[in-house]
């Protein structure tokens, strides 16, 4: 029994040798118990900004429900780190100023004026003829007006030539150049 407990006490030693013992440890290496170390920073930082950030806003113009004005607008902006560019213009709507045109000589008593005025859209000149109520011609109306229209057949308003640009193109145009002038300055 001695030799099993001896046998016992001898393998855990060898056990705890093995276990403790560094396995890279040269006989020579220092031991290092204690260590002394001290960081001092010293530094300043300052941010100034001298202009805000570049940045191009494309123009306001006022139309519709808060002015009596027959205008139309359209704007558009782009930016660039480098570069800002804001572009705006407006059109002015034809239709809309007949109608304000009419109506004032309407609340001024010229009622024939005032018809006179709208007769020069093709479209109502047609819709009057077509309602057997012919458009007012040098101060003619009715069966007189009709006689002198198919006279003089010059003077009756016409639809705009084909070839002629609507305010609707102008506007589609200058909205495709802005385009075109916003994605130059994102590729480049």
């Amino acid at each position: 029994m001695k030799e099993k407990i001896l046998g016992l006490i001898i393998g855990i030693i060898v056990v705890a040798i093995v276990l403790f013992t560094p396995i890279n440890a040269e006989a020579n290496d220092p031991i290092i118990t204690e260590s002394t170390s001290t960081v001092t920073t010293n530094g300043n930082q300052t941010t100034k900004v001298e202009s805000p950030p570049p940045s191009a806003i494309a123009p306001q113009f006022g139309s519709g429900n808060t002015s009596d004005l027959c205008t139309i607008s359209s704007s558009g902006s782009v930016q660039t780190q480098i570069l800002g560019l804001s572009v705006g213009t407006t059109y002015t709507e034809d239709n809309c100023l007949r109608l304000k045109k009419a109506q004032k000589l309407y609340n001024f008593g010229m009622k024939v004026a005032a018809v006179s005025v709208m007769c020069q859209d093709p479209d109502v000149w047609e819709a009057m003829m077509s309602a057997g109520t012919p458009c007012p011609i040098d101060g003619l109306i009715g069966q007189q007006a009709k006689d002198a229209w198919a006279v003089h057949t010059d003077t009756i308003p016409m639809p705009p030539e084909e070839d002629e640009i609507t305010a609707q193109e102008k506007r589609d145009k200058a909205l495709s150049i802005m385009g075109t002038v916003a994605a130059a300055f994102i590729f480049f």
